[in-house]
C-alpha cells in the first residue's frame, strides 16, 4: 500500500453531493491508513450556496461531487484552489483533469443506449441514429435539461456544431414515445412495460436494477449498448472532486485527494457505486466488467462544460421536454 502523508492530529472536512454509502468505504480506508478523521456532510443541493456564504471561515476542505457542470460551477464562483499534485497528474488523465488544476474526476460514467432485447443486436448503434426514422415513437428519456442529458448534448455540439446538433435534437424530440419525464431507470422499465424500444440512461443503473429484485426484470429486458463504438466511442461524465479555496486542512485533504486517485481508493470507490475507475489500469468490479469492453469519447470535460449554456439554448429552442 502506498504510504500517504497526512497529520493525524487534524482532521478533513468534506462536503459531498454523493451518498453515505458511495463515500465512506473509501474515507474509512484513508483513516485506516493515516489515522486522520474525515468528516462528511451530505446534501442533495445547495453545496456551492453554503460554501459562498461560509466564506473563508468555513470548515470544508473538498467537496465530492457528480457530473462536469458541478464541478465547474465551483470553479466558477471562485470556491476552489487548484491543487500542484504530480502523484494526481500521474493517476488521472489530462482529458478528465481541469488544466488549471481546480477540478478532478475520479470514476466515470457512459451515457449509454438501453434497448429491447427483441430488436437484436444493436451494439452498433450511435447517439446519432436517436434521429434516424426507422426509430419514430421509440424512445424513451428523463429531462433534456437534466445534467447528464446537458452533457451529452453538449458534446453532441463539440463534434457536430450548433446547427446540425438542433436538428438532431428535433429529431430525436420527434421520435419520442413520450414526454420527458422521471428518471433514468423509469425510462428501462418503459421498455420493459412495452412504451418504447430504446431508452438513455447511464451505465450504473444497469447494475443497481440488477441487484434489485423488484427492477432486475426491467434490466433483464434490456441490452446494454455502448454507443459509437464505431468512430468516436461512447460519450462519458463523471464524478470528481475539488479542493475549496479556504480549506483549514489543506495539506490532509490533498494527501486524501492523492489516495483517492490512488489504484486502491480507486478500485474501492468506482465498485460500490459501479462506476469505471478513471485512473488506467484500475481493475472494473466484475459486475461491470460483465457488460463488456468499450472505447470512451477522448473528448476533454472542460469542451463539454464550455458548451453546456449552447445545449440549454437548443434544447429550449426545440422545446424539447414540451
Amino acid at each position: 500500500m502506498t504510504s500517504f502523508v497526512a497529520t493525524a492530529a487534524e482532521e478533513i472536512n468534506i462536503y459531498s453531493y454523493r451518498q453515505a454509502f458511495l463515500i465512506e468505504p473509501v474515507v474509512d480506508a484513508f483513516t485506516q491508513e493515516t489515522g486522520v478523521k474525515v468528516n462528511v456532510v451530505f446534501a442533495k443541493k445547495g453545496l456551492a450556496e453554503r460554501l459562498k456564504r461560509e466564506g473563508e471561515f468555513g470548515p470544508a476542505d473538498l467537496v465530492l461531487t457528480t457530473d462536469i457542470s458541478r464541478l465547474i460551477e465551483l470553479v466558477d464562483k471562485d470556491l476552489s484552489q487548484p491543487v500542484n499534485s504530480d502523484v494526481i497528474e500521474t493517476n488521472i488523465p489530462a482529458q478528465y483533469r481541469d488544466p488549471e488544476d481546480h477540478w478532478f474526476a475520479l470514476t466515470l460514467r457512459v451515457r449509454n443506449l438501453y434497448t429491447d432485447k427483441a430488436l437484436g443486436d444493436l451494439s452498433d448503434i450511435s447517439y446519432e441514429a436517436l434521429a434516424d426514422d426507422a426509430y419514430k415513437g421509440k424512445i424513451c428519456t428523463r429531462s433534456g435539461k437534466h445534467p447528464y442529458n446537458v452533457a451529452l448534448v453538449a458534446s453532441m455540439i463539440a463534434h457536430h456544431g450548433e446547427a446540425k446538433t438542433k436538428e438532431w435534437l428535433q429529431g430525436v424530440k420527434d421520435n419520442l414515445a413520450r414526454r420527458p419525464q422521471g428518471n433514468d431507470r423509469a425510462q428501462v422499465k418503459a421498455v420493459k412495460e412495452g412504451l418504447c424500444s430504446i431508452a438513455l440512461g447511464n451505465s450504473y443503473y444497469y447494475g443497481k436494477m440488477l441487484k434489485d429484485e423488484k427492477q432486475k426484470v426491467w434490466a433483464e429486458a434490456v441490452n446494454i449498448n455502448f454507443p459509437n463504438q464505431k468512430d468516436r466511442g461512447a460519450h462519458v461524465n463523471v464524478s470528481g472532486m475539488v479542493l475549496t479555496k479556504y480549506a483549514p486542512n489543506k495539506d490532509n485533504a490533498i494527501a486524501l485527494m492523492e489516495y483517492l486517485s490512488s489504484d486502491e481508493a480507486q478500485e474501492i470507490y468506482a465498485a460500490v457505486n459501479m462506476e469505471y475507475p478513471v485512473k488506467p489500469g484500475v481493475k472494473n468490479s466484475d459486475l461491470v466488467d460483465s457488460w463488456g469492453k468499450f472505447e470512451a469519447d477522448p473528448l476533454a470535460l472542460e469542451t463539454i462544460a464550455k458548451n453546456r449554456g449552447v445545449a440549454l439554448k437548443l434544447l429550449d429552442e426545440v422545446k424539447f421536454d414540451l
